[in-house]
Formats: structure tokens, sequence, C-alpha cells
């Protein structure tokens, strides 16, 4: 017996988003999360505010998410510098979107709200059914059907769902991803990220800024006023080795204020912690494979981003467009959308995508991290020759973007 079309293991904002656009396209999805309804409703703030690239902004309108976020949860993205070693000492890297086509290089979210707004459409979606408080136990893929076990909150006996295709989106570290046979990259950074949202006294100009010390990085994303005190407010990441970072949550709040200050040389004057700091081990994960019969990987699951470039959601909302569009054009050419060689598609397009930006991503990572002189001496040269050639330039703030870079044409 088929229950949908499609079975999603995984209500993250990736799983969620895929289920919408699937529903858009004509096909049925079943999501099973183990997270009960009250918990992907209104989930808890966790500190983490993401970067979205403008297509990836055009695809939330579209699934209808984006109409639902609060306009202070929304902020913008004007420009961003980056810093090599200690603010203000090296000349900086100024990246906007001048020559590209829009104004600004993209917005700035939270996790939460993302994710809030797309259970929310995804629950009230016709062709949508979300089954929480299910603990996944079994997962089959071979013959006809995907066949998916799970026990439901306060159930002894399994129950079973069947449909032509299973996609796992269920975190970088996907038990389900294992269940199917599949192994992952994984590269454990020994680095520890620290977020949490930071009052200041001087307007930030909605400006990012990522600053690059030889053993502790800082980040200040700029974010909607205060809604209470009407003042300016950002996002503080700071990324450190783990004793290090041990010690840094340790601090008492202004104790860590007064770090963060310092490291960013008091250019927003006096900075207090507005609210908990939140901490996440960084791992990047690249699966061995995307597809194989009658299963895919989105999200995490398939490629989980050190969050230095931003590329992390959008990636994963790319891999959305990509596996729906595969999707429906297989089923408009009369194939079974589970069959391997359907997949194969989605599969070899998204690694196309994911593996420069990946590589890229955990070089930038390697370089900007290793404090002996030679990598010193190269990010200096890199930063130098980014701000020296405009198309470099534009070919950075493509990737910022989600556009194609506007080259500079002679004159």
């Amino acid at each position: 017996m088929q229950h949908s079309d499609v079975l999603i293991v995984g209500a993250g904002p990736a799983g969620l988003s895929l289920a919408i656009a699937l529903a858009q396209a004509g096909f049925t999805a079943t999501l099973v999360e183990q997270q009960e309804a009250p918990a992907l409703a209104a989930p808890a703030p966790d500190g983490r505010e993401i970067a979205l690239t403008h297509p990836s902004v055009a695809l939330l309108q579209r699934l209808g998410t984006w109409d639902l976020l609060a306009p202070e949860e929304v902020g913008l993205l004007r420009a961003a510098q980056v810093h090599d070693g200690p603010v203000g000492r090296q000349s900086a890297m100024h990246l906007h979107a001048g020559g590209s086509g829009v104004e600004h290089l993209g917005w700035i979210v939270p996790n939460h709200a993302l994710r809030r707004t797309a259970y929310a459409v995804a629950a009230r979606t016709p062709g949508v059914q979300i089954i929480t408080g299910a603990r996944v136990t079994q997962v089959h893929t071979q013959g006809g059907a995907a066949t998916l076990e799970y026990t439901p909150a306060g159930a002894s006996a399994p129950e079973r769902l069947h449909a032509p295709l299973l996609v796992a989106a269920d975190s970088r570290f996907s038990a389900t991803r294992r269940s199917l046979g599949i192994g992952a990259s994984m590269h454990d950074f020994g680095r520890t990220v620290i977020v949490c949202r930071m009052r200041h006294e001087q307007p930030h100009g909605e400006i990012a800024h990522e600053c690059f010390g030889y053993e502790r990085t800082l980040a200040i994303l700029p974010l909607p006023d205060d809604l209470v005190e009407r003042g300016p407010q950002c996002s503080a990441v700071v990324t450190a080795g783990t004793a290090e970072a041990q010690a840094l949550l340790a601090l008492p709040p202004q104790d860590y204020a007064a770090q963060v200050q310092q490291q960013f040389q008091q250019r927003l004057g006096a900075m207090r912690l507005v609210g908990e700091r939140h901490a996440y081990p960084l791992v990047a994960v690249y699966a061995h494979r995307f597809a194989g019969t009658r299963c895919a990987l989105l999200g995490d699951a398939a490629v989980g981003m050190h969050p230095v470039t931003a590329h992390g959601f959008n990636l994963g909302l790319a891999g959305v467009q990509t596996l729906t569009r595969t999707l429906a054009e297989a089923r408009a050419r009369g194939q079974d959308i589970g069959d391997p060689g359907v997949l194969q598609h989605y599969a070899s397009a998204h690694h196309r995508h994911a593996w420069p930006l990946f590589q890229g991503t955990n070089a930038i990572v390697r370089l900007y991290t290793d404090p002996r002189p030679l990598p010193r001496l190269l990010r200096q040269a890199v930063l130098a020759g980014a701000r020296r050639l405009p198309p470099l330039q534009a070919l950075i703030v493509s990737q910022l973007t989600g556009r194609r870079p506007a080259w500079p044409t002679a004159s």
C-alpha cells in the first residue's frame, strides 16, 4: 500500500520546504519527525542567524513561508568586510552588491523563525502529512517501494509507511543515511562556535564583518533593531578551540561582552549580551553519494557546511529545487520517481553545485585558522588580490548573492 509519493525523514527547514515544494508540484509527501508538534510550531531560539541569498528568498516566497516572517525577523545584509588579523591592522576586503543587479548582498533571518514558518505552511498544505513524536526504527529501499518503520510516541508496536521514494533530511549526523548504507566524510575542525545576540551603541550600517584572528574568529552579523529598547543589535559569532570556547562560555555575561567588544576594537561602542549563548561543535560532512535506489539525501544529511561562508541552508534550498524539478520531469516522462537512474540526475547536479562550495569553504577555514607565517602571508596576498582585482570580487559577491557575476567591462 502506497501512503504517499515521497517519505521525508526530518521536519527541519529543508525537509519541510521539500514537502511544500513537492505538494506545489502535484506530489504527496509524508514527513516523519521525532519532535512533537508544539516544538515544531513554536521552536525556541537557538542563537543561529541564517544568511539568505536572493535565489533562496525567491524560493521561500514561492513556498509561502517568507510572508509569515515578522518584520523584526528580517534583516538586510547590505555589505560585508573581511579582516585579516586584528580589526584595523590590515586593510579589509569590502564586498558589496554594486554591479550585480541587486541592491544588497542578502538577508539575515533567525533559524527558529525559518523553522516556524516552514512548519506553519507545511501543516496547512494539501498533500502534506506530518507525523510527529515518531522514532524511525528501520528503513528499506529494495523492491517496488521504500518502506519506513517508526514507533509513535507512547506506543510499543511500530507502524509502517510505503512510498516510491524516501528522502533523508535529518541533520548532518543523519541516522537515516547510515541505515541506508550511505557513508559520509566528516571533518571535525576541533573548534566550537558560540553564537549570541548583542546590543551595542553605534549603528552597524547593515554591514557584516568577518574577523579572522589567528586563534579566534569573530563574525558580526547585522540584525534589525531591538523591538523593546529600539537600539541596534547584532549577532556575534565566536569560533575558538574547544578548550578556549568552554572558558568563554564560563565567563559572566559582562565579561564575555567585553571580550567581543575588545576583539572588534570598540567599533560598535559598548556591547552587552542579550539572551543566552549557544555553542555548537564544528563538524563538516559530505555524503559519499546523494541518492540510490528509491532514496535521496537532502540538506545537512547530504552536505553539512562550515558556517563561515553562509552556504549551508542556501545549499539545502538549492537541493529542494533540484530534487523537485528532477521528480517532476521524471513524472512527465512517465518514469518511476524512485528509479536510481532518475535520482542520479539529482545527485549529479547537486554534487556539481555543492562540491566546489564545500571544498572552497574548508580551504578558507584552513587558511584563515593557521597561525604559521606562510599561511599568514598567503591570506594577506589573497585579500590584497581580491581588493585589487574587480573580477575576483565579482566572483565572491556572486557566491554571496546567489547571482551570476557581472564582470566589469573595459572602458
